[in-house]
C-alpha cells in the first residue's frame, strides 16, 4: 500500500470518524431504547463526531501511540448512562455496553463488502477502486481492533461494563473498585507489548471469517 500512501491516508479518515462516532452512538442508542433517554436528551445519538471527541484520547494519545509504537489506541468521550432509568439494569447495562462492540463487528463487514466494491471497479476506475479497497481496508482493520481492544475486561471498558454486569453483587462490588486502575493497567499492558500480542490474534482470526479476508491480509500482512 506505500506505493499509494497519500491515498492511503485520505482513505483512512471516513472509516477512523464511523467506527468511533457509531460506536458511541450504539450506546446511546441501545440505552434509549431500554429506557434511559440521558445520552439522546444530550446529543449523543448522533454520528457528528464533533460531539464524541475527547481531546486528550480520541486526538493526542492516539497520535502518541501510533508516532511511537505504530499502534493505535485511544478512547472517546464516553456516552452517559443512568442506569437507574434501564429497565432491567443488570441486563440492559450488558447490552448497552456490548452494543459498541456489535456495531464495530457489522461495520467491519460492511467495509469487506466495500472492499469487493472496489475490487470490482477497478478494471473500470482504478483511482475509484483503489479509494474503496483502501477505506475498506483500513475499515476492516480498525472497527476489528476497537471491537477487541473494547471486550478486554477491565473498567471502564465495555468488556469490564459486561463483566461487572454478569458477576453476583459482592463480586461485582469488588471489581467496580479496581475501575480507576483501568486505564493505567491497559496503558501498561500496551507499553509493554502484551495488549497487542492479545489483541492481534483475535483481529487476525476474524479478518479471517470476513470476506475479502485474504485481500486484507495481503495488503496488510504481506
Amino acid at each position: 500500500m506505500m506505493q499509494h500512501e497519500p491515498l492511503v491516508w485520505a482513505a483512512m479518515i471516513l472509516p477512523a470518524i464511523l467506527a468511533i462516532t457509531v460506536h458511541e452512538a450504539a450506546h446511546g442508542w441501545v440505552a434509549n431504547r431500554l429506557g434511559d433517554q440521558t445520552a439522546m436528551r444530550l446529543g449523543r445519538v448522533t454520528f457528528n463526531p464533533l460531539r464524541h471527541i475527547d481531546p486528550l484520547g480520541t486526538l493526542l494519545v492516539p497520535a502518541l501511540t501510533y508516532a511511537l509504537g505504530g499502534l493505535l489506541f485511544g478512547w472517546a468521550k464516553p456516552v452517559p448512562v443512568d442506569w437507574r432509568n434501564l429497565h432491567h439494569p443488570r441486563r440492559d447495562v450488558a447490552l448497552v455496553a456490548a452494543a459498541g462492540p456489535g456495531v464495530n463487528l457489522l461495520m467491519a463487514l460492511l467495509w469487506a463488502l466495500i472492499i469487493q466494491a472496489g475490487a470490482l471497479a477497478l478494471p473500470l476506475s482504478h483511482w475509484i477502486g483503489l479509494v474503496l479497497v483502501y477505506s475498506g481496508v483500513f475499515g476492516v482493520l480498525i472497527n476489528l481492533w476497537l471491537m477487541a481492544l473494547n471486550l478486554v475486561p477491565l473498567l471502564p471498558l465495555d468488556g469490564g461494563r459486561i463483566i461487572h454486569a454478569l458477576l453476583p453483587g459482592p463480586l461485582a462490588r469488588a471489581f467496580a473498585r479496581l475501575e480507576p486502575l483501568g486505564l493505567i493497567i491497559l496503558l501498561i499492558l500496551l507499553v509493554t507489548g502484551v495488549l497487542g500480542a492479545f489483541l492481534q490474534p483475535i483481529v487476525h482470526a476474524c479478518i479471517g471469517f470476513l470476506p475479502s479476508g485474504a485481500i486484507v491480509k495481503d495488503l496488510v500482512f504481506s
